[in-house]
């Protein structure tokens, strides 16, 4: 629902010398609205104004009508119930009630040999190569096939046994890095130092993949310490991946060298990799054990480290932060699996969760970031096409002032937009109207930021190449912080239902403490959550007075 305005590169210049616009420092803009559309066949659009009261710009409260006359006429059906535009699960959930239509699969080719479930022989094994039709190399189908399938070790032993006799002993090295991958997930430690073995005399060097599957198998045994020395060849190639670094930290912590695992914590910080959220529940599953006040400050730093890069713990790291809260001595915490309320008070300890609103100097380094990062950083979008959308949408206030940005082809005549309906929209509220092939996500941002903080805009873009636009995590966190507090979302009717609105969340969903409290929202295991979504359950932790 936005339009799309493209090429004007002073927006300074623009909003203080274009009367028509009706914006500038002094004026109070309660709320802004921007809508485009494309023509949805078979309906009609009728546009409802209420008339504004000029007198009174101190109203919040915001009222929309819109009407959609479908040619077929009958249509009685009510508004489903839509959970919020940014709560975990809700993209999911809109995709399910707008089914959309997908293309035909196409149907899987069978595979021409079924896997072995028990170890072959020689001649078994040349058998299935006679009945093998495929144009690939037989023995490298086989093990991919059963490395996708995860079997036995045995049977996978026995392929290369039987390979091995053929070759003067020679197996290759895809054959024994997909053995090795089977070893390390069934957990077969003497099979992985093995193959370990067998590597370090036929290779000088590995590439990445087989140094990660030997890292990840040899940290459950006594040779754990080798695997930061292949850490260590990593790094004479590539920088070792988080995955790399997580194997390691959890091989340390399981063999309970803690200076290991932080330094290797803060080297992989050093990379501005952002950890794996199971290296960080690995620290609290092993901190519940650990009785020392240095160890609890590190833990803090993480939550604090969840805090300013907005992450979220699944629910299992959530219950393993509970445990460790919980297992501190002489604290007496509490902790609580609840929700908050729409007017941001926990269910659990009735505190106030953080309000979704920037302070005035948070607010103006955002403005002044958007500005330079956004609209003046480039020209990214200078070769984007007009998006067509398949709602026309408007919005009338009562009591508040109203700025619509549109297209030029909207003033003229057409099946999507008649020239009384526009000149009726024109009566009722200051417009821009830009160029037919604009983007003007960059206008929407700038004019809803310049009005003030207390303005608010409609869109159903999620503004996630902006955001992207954004150079540091800080500025990202802002910007989605800001959106959410700012951004309205049109709960989508039936024709000749009434428009609605979403409430704008009221509380921030991060970490937070107030030293006797900690508010943690996490992930469920059972919703599926995008990006740029937030979690809605809370763990809440309180001490106990």
């Amino acid at each position: 629902m936005t339009f799309y305005l493209f090429g004007i590169r002073s927006f300074p210049k623009l909003w203080k010398s274009n009367p028509y616009l009706g914006l500038g420092p002094g004026h109070s803009y309660v709320s802004l609205f921007l809508s485009d559309s494309c023509g949805i066949r078979s309906q009609q659009r009728l546009f409802s104004l209420k008339t504004m009261s000029p007198q009174n710009t101190k109203a919040t409260n915001l009222i929309a009508k819109a009407r959609y006359l479908r040619k077929e006429e009958g249509s009685n059906k009510q508004v489903s119930s839509v959970p919020h535009f940014f709560s975990a699960g809700a993209a999911k959930k809109r995709s399910q009630m707008n089914p959309q239509s997908k293309d035909h699969a196409l149907p899987s080719v069978r595979n021409t040999i079924q896997l072995p479930t028990q170890p072959l022989n020689s001649e078994e094994w040349d058998k299935l190569k006679a009945d093998f039709k495929g144009k690939t190399s037989f023995e490298r189908f086989i093990i991919s096939q059963m490395a996708h399938s995860h079997s036995s070790v045995d049977v996978a032993k026995s392929l290369l046994a039987w390979v091995a006799a053929k070759n003067n002993g020679i197996v290759s090295y895809d054959l024994l890095v997909g053995y090795l991958y089977l070893c390390v997930f069934h957990m077969q430690t003497s099979e992985v130092i093995d193959v370990f073995e067998i590597m370090k005399t036929r290779y000088k060097t590995l590439e990445p993949g087989g140094y990660s599957l030997l890292i990840q198998g040899l940290i459950h045994s006594d040779r754990w310490r080798e695997s930061l020395l292949l850490l260590e060849d990593i790094k004479k190639v590539i920088t070792p991946s988080k995955k790399n670094y997580n194997d390691c930290i959890q091989g340390a912590l399981l063999h309970q060298d803690i200076n290991t695992a932080w330094n290797l914590y803060q080297e992989l910080l050093g990379h501005d990799f952002v950890p794996m959220l199971e290296t960080l529940k690995a620290f609290f599953d092993f901190g519940k054990d650990i009785k020392d006040d240095n160890y609890s400050n590190k833990l803090l730093d993480i939550l604090s480290y969840l805090r300013n890069n907005q992450l979220y713990p699944g629910e299992s790291f959530a219950h393993s932060i509970k445990t460790w809260f919980e297992s501190v001595p002489g604290k007496q915490w509490k902790g609580q699996f609840t929700t908050v309320q729409k007017s941001g008070q926990c269910l659990g300890c009735g505190k106030t969760i953080e309000s979704i609103q920037l302070s005035p100097e948070e607010y103006e380094f955002l403005k002044g970031r958007i500005m330079r990062d956004v609209i003046d950083g480039g020209d990214q979008y200078k070769k984007t096409t007009p998006q067509l959308l398949n709602v026309v949408s408007q919005l009338a206030k009562q009591n508040l002032r109203l700025l619509v940005l549109g297209r030029k082809h909207m003033l003229r005549q057409s099946f999507q937009w008649r020239k009384d309906e526009m000149a009726e929209v024109q009566k009722q509220a200051s417009c821009f109207f830009a160029d037919n092939i604009s983007k003007d996500d960059p206008f929407l941002l700038y004019a809803t930021l310049h009005s003030g903080n207390h303005c608010r805009f409609i869109t159903k873009d999620l503004m996630r190449d902006h955001k992207a636009c954004l150079p540091d995590t800080k500025t990202q966190r802002l910007f989605f912080k800001w959106q959410q507090g700012h951004q309205l979302a049109i709960i989508n009717g039936f024709p000749g239902s009434k428009l609605t609105f979403q409430h704008i969340l009221s509380y921030d969903t991060v970490v937070q403490t107030t030293g006797d409290s900690w508010h943690i929202p996490y992930d469920e295991d059972v919703v599926e959550r995008y990006s740029y979504e937030v979690p809605t359950k809370w763990l809440c932790l309180h001490q106990k007075t």
